[in-house]
């Protein structure tokens, strides 16, 4: 039986295909003296040029070409120009086989090439382990056999050779990464992993798909219910420290399998593989659990916190409007009183007179009680709801264990306090207690008349751990959310390293003081610029007078032309479904290949049920849904196929083939050259099911939901996208999108609105070489920040805030660049990194150098957006771009009235991933039609010009039929590979 290959003949010749572009054939084809030597000892023009164009053939490719292979015209006319003959006589090259075999030996003996034997297959196989214990992509491991052996001038084998080193290579790095994994476990714990697959007392569920179950919605039973989870887990008794035995990808990759697959299946692998797998599965699933409980206490407090702050709010407006009178009173009392004074005349009398004295008494009464917390403090709302928190707050700290900084012990003292006072069912805190972690905002409620109030002294603690965890001061080991920032980090000995190696991958100079100090002249020199301008009104649509900033916005103007060329064109296009739509890209791009196996890392097979499941994620139909809408596709195979080939990798991988396909167009350049991008948050209602864990933002209502997070490159292509909480801050997320896509995008220049604005973005942005430009609401209010001793011009003083502490900042330069390389290296991901710093209330001194170093960026940016029109009008087009394409991922997004009703978080990425897949595609797609109508309105007579059609979005979808039965149908198209454009017919048509 032939043994099943990990990569098709297919994938084997375009991975060991060659660059046949100007520069490869001037690099590759381009003869020596010692090659021109040894070509004139063969007989006749076409023996010499056929002999030369082998020999560079195996020098690039490492292999002969085949017998029936052509060489391309290009290449065979650059080498007859070097040996001065006529690229025709190639024609006449190796009529005799024998004649090209006896060449290619003396090329291979000549190139000192070795064969592919034994040896140096068993070589090759072990260098490939090493490189198979951390990737286990087919591709990518064949692209990694295919260099070395070009760097070792191997011969190159037939596909089949290559394709079994790459599978004894991926088999030998897995029995190792299994050893590792289980290699110190007793019998005990592997009958305790074996245990997993068993079923559960008086019930047919195993105990793995019972720790899989749980509701995600924020709740003090689902907590509960969370922690036995976690509990079950931890009694399988596999410590953290194997989880440090293999490569994280490992890990990741074999706990992902396991939490995949079915019991059946886990019971059917090889004892010691089933072993390492429920391994890796078990340790993940107490991470996800621990993040999860975690998860529920922050949105659970938070959820507190905002209730609260809104019930203040709500009684003090109705006290006020209820003392509206008695407050008037007493203002007019008051203003008797200090006339009285003022005047020397008897202050009680005039009260009396005013307002009568008991009047004037009742109503400095009611002020008082108007002052009280009860009424202003949010905090005190808050300590009446202790009932709430007193119902998830045993279970939280009966679950974990915290850890922290030394200066959070005090925090961890009180929680050890309040645990074991919930466990031994105490009703009152021991005598002395830790107090050093109240604030002084707190210390009012807490310590009433020397005493310590029991239930605010608990809320108080509560609310100071949810802050201490979200900056990474305290922590629980195995959480992935909640680390110590200094684990957030590279090791030191890393840095320094890497410091010794060579430049580090920032924008900046390690001398902070010239690194600063050119900063400051610039900074000098655009303050003098700004204020002569203004003083003269010669900012463009910009007015500085007496510290009032004002910006006249600049309104899009489209020419008339440009619609009319939109209509034409799109009114060109076929008319489509959007299954043909994604076949037709899917045989531009190859996109499909992209979705490799989980487990063997090969192409779908399958790809009708891989692109039916993509195409559920992106219309947001769900897999049942579109298995009655699909004919031949089954519920089961779409569900195996999005189980085993959709991951956030894979539609990565996927969306970057289509936006590489799509930068490289030439009607794309028109809109841009790829060097600057925006972002910006789209918001999608909650329902059904995926309600409990929405959240609610009062800017989008009063419903729940999440939100999807996109960049978008200045061709309209959306690069990277994410999902984040509908409450959260987008500035944290705005370098992710520029620093983890894998397309071949290099953004330079990146565009937010407001709110992806701070100065730690900003601060961050400068370090890692991007220029950071929002569209800013309310500029005037953004004060300017100069270094010590700089004075700004009159005309400017109004706008400065203050001062930049360059001293501090240089103390902390190493620690921003350490924070930085740590970002770009992918230790840890820019919006952890800047979700941690701002989660400071007491920041600390990376924290303040940060945001003083953004204070200086942005106090340069806003200069230059006050002189700089072409700054403006950029960003306003960058933005507008974005909100074009939010308008397209509605459209498409339109099953289940465009809500999101996954509860996980994993499910509701593969839709926002789905949907971008999806978006990318249709852009793509137009793009390439749109060059075909104008090609065919200018044939007609129209005016195309590069000026008029840049103004021409490829957006539309009004020709795509997105509804309907999905099915997948080949279709053979004319000349060029093209539908035929739509062609108009009149409704008076006979």
């Amino acid at each position: 039986m032939a043994r099943q290959r990990i990569l098709s003949d297919r994938h084997w010749a375009q991975l060991m295909a060659v660059n046949f572009d100007e520069r490869a054939i001037v690099r590759h084809y381009t003869l020596s003296r010692d090659d021109i030597d040894l070509i004139a000892g063969k007989r006749g023009d076409h023996n010499r040029l056929g002999f030369a164009v082998l020999l560079c053939s195996i020098r690039q490719s490492g292999h002969p070409p085949a017998a029936d292979e052509v060489a391309p015209s290009e290449v065979v006319a650059f080498v007859a120009k070097q040996l001065d003959v006529d690229p025709s006589v190639h024609a006449r090259y190796a009529r005799r086989d024998e004649t090209r075999r006896e060449h290619v030996a003396d090329i291979i003996r000549r190139l000192n090439l070795v064969s592919f034997d034994r040896k140096v297959t068993r070589s090759l196989i072990a260098w490939l382990v090493t490189m198979a214990t951390n990737e286990r992509s087919p591709v990518r491991l064949a692209e990694l056999l295919i260099q070395e052996s070009r760097s070792r001038h191997i011969l190159l084998p037939q596909a089949a050779i290559l394709d079994l080193v790459v599978r004894r290579a991926r088999l030998r790095a897995e029995r190792i990464m299994i050893q590792a994994l289980i290699g110190g476990l007793d019998d005990t714990r592997r009958a305790a992993l074996d245990g997993l697959l068993e079923p559960m007392a008086n019930t047919s569920i195993s105990l793995l798909a019972w720790l899989k179950t749980g509701s995600p919605s924020p709740s003090a039973r689902n907590m509960a219910a969370m922690v036995e989870r976690l509990q079950a887990v931890r009694r399988l008794g596999i410590g953290r420290t194997v989880a440090k035995l293999v490569p994280a990808g490992t890990l990741s990759r074999l706990a992902d399998e396991g939490l995949r697959m079915t019991v059946q299946h886990l019971r059917d692998l090889a004892t010691e593989r089933r072993h390492a797998t429920l391994t890796a599965a078990a340790l993940q699933l107490e991470t996800c659990l621990i993040d999860g409980v975690l998860g529920m206490f922050d949105k659970l407090m938070g959820t507190l916190s905002r209730r609260a702050e809104r019930k203040t709010a709500d009684r003090a407006l109705v006290s006020v409007r209820e003392a509206h009178g008695q407050l008037m009173s007493l203002a007019k009392a008051c203003r008797v009183l200090i006339a009285a004074c003022e005047q020397g005349t008897d202050p009680k009398k005039a009260i009396e007179d005013e307002t009568g004295w008991a009047n004037f008494v009742t109503s400095v009464g009611l002020a008082e009680e108007l002052a009280r917390p009860e009424t202003t403090d949010p905090r005190t709302e808050l300590i009446a709801r202790y009932t709430a928190v007193r119902s998830f707050a045993p279970v939280l700290l009966s679950g974990l264990s915290f850890q922290g900084v030394p200066a959070c012990k005090s925090l961890l003292d009180a929680l050890a306090i309040i645990g074991d006072m919930y466990q031994s069912g105490g009703r009152k805190l021991p005598d002395k207690v830790p107090t050093t972690f109240i604030r002084r905002s707190w210390r009012a409620l807490v310590l009433v008349k020397g005493e310590v109030e029991r239930r605010s002294y608990e809320i108080c603690a509560f609310s100071e751990l949810r802050d201490r965890l979200r900056a990474g001061d305290v922590w629980v080991e195995g959480s992935q959310t909640c680390r110590s920032f200094e684990d957030c980090l590279l090791p030191i000995p890393v840095f320094e390293a890497l410091r010794q190696e060579g430049p580090l991958p920032v924008a900046v100079s390690s001398n902070p003081e010239s690194h600063l100090g050119m900063m400051a002249i610039n900074l000098e020199g655009a303050l003098q610029e700004v204020s002569v301008l203004a003083e003269g009104n010669g900012l463009p649509d910009v007015t500085i007078k007496a510290g009032d900033l004002k910006i006249t916005p600049h309104k899009a103007d489209t020419p008339e032309a440009a619609l009319a060329l939109r209509n034409a064109a799109y009114g060109l296009l076929p008319r489509l479904r959007i299954t043909d739509l994604l076949t037709e890209v899917d045989s531009w791009t190859g996109f499909s290949d992209c979705f490799s196996h989980q487990r063997s890392g090969r192409p779908p097979e399958d790809r009708t049920a891989l692109m039916t499941a993509v195409l559920a994620d992106g219309i947001n139909l769900g897999l049942a849904r579109m298995a009655e809408s699909c004919r031949g596709v089954t519920a089961g195979r779409l569900a195996w196929a999005h189980d085993w080939h959709v991951r956030e990798d894979t539609y990565g991988a996927a969306l970057a083939r289509i936006i590489d396909v799509h930068r490289g167009m030439p009607l794309a350049s028109l809109w841009g050259d790829g060097s600057t991008s925006s972002s910006d948050g789209q918001f999608f209602r909650a329902g059904g099911r995926g309600e409990g864990i929405g959240d609610v933002n009062a800017h989008y209502g009063s419903e729940p939901g999440v939100r999807f997070y996109t960049c978008i490159s200045d061709q309209y292509g959306p690069f990277y996208t994410k999902v984040i909480a509908a409450t959260a801050s987008e500035a944290p997320h705005v370098l992710d999108g520029l620093l983890y896509h894998q397309t071949g995008l290099q953004p330079s220049e990146h565009y937010t609105d407001t709110g992806g604005v701070t100065d730690h973005v900003f601060g961050l942005c400068h370090l890692l070489g991007f220029r950071f430009a929002p569209r800013i609401r309310d500029l005037k209010d953004r004060r300017l920040y100069l270094p010590p001793g700089m004075k700004a011009p009159d005309i400017l003083v109004p706008l400065v805030g203050g001062t930049i502490d360059v001293k501090h900042l240089s103390l902390n330069w190493e620690s921003l660049i350490r924070l930085a390389v740590s970002i770009r290296s992918g230790t840890v991901t820019a919006s952890a990194a800047l979700r941690k710093l701002s989660a400071y209330p007491r920041q600390n001194g990376l924290a303040v150098a940060l945001r003083d170093l953004g204070r200086l960026e942005r106090t340069l940016f806003t200069l230059d957006w006050l002189r700089d029109p072409g700054l403006r009008r950029r960003v306003g087009a960058g933005l507008n771009k974005g909100e074009a394409r939010n308008a397209l991922a509605r459209a498409v997004f339109f099953y289940r009235l465009g809500e999101m009703r996954d509860r996980s978080y994993e499910n509701q990425a593969y839709r926002a991933s789905g949907l971008n897949l999806l978006v990318a595609a249709i852009i793509l797609w137009n793009t390439r039609y749109l060059e075909f109508a104008y090609a065919e309105l200018a044939r007609r007579g129209m005016a195309v010009t590069p000026d008029l059609m840049k103004h021409v979005a490829p957006l539309g979808w009004e020709h795509i039929s997105l509804t309907g039965d999905y099915s997948w149908a080949t279709e053979e198209f004319g000349a060029g590979g093209m539908r035929p454009l739509h062609r108009h017919v009149s409704l008076l048509a006979a």
